[in-house]
């Protein structure tokens, strides 16, 4: 199966907040989005965690 779960980590506090899907065939890097932190009260970027 192509898709595969990922889980995004908030880039100031280093939580785990949030998961999603992605093509790991096509975008074989890791993704960035721009995520509400309710740790941080704040949107900041959230990585792709391994």
């Amino acid at each position: 199966m192509p898709r595969e779960r990922v889980i995004l980590a908030c880039g100031d506090c280093k939580r785990r907040n949030y998961t999603t899907m992605k093509n790991k065939r096509l975008h074989p890097e890791r993704v960035e989005f721009r995520k509400y932190c309710k740790f941080c009260d704040k949107h900041t970027a959230h990585k792709e965690t391994r």
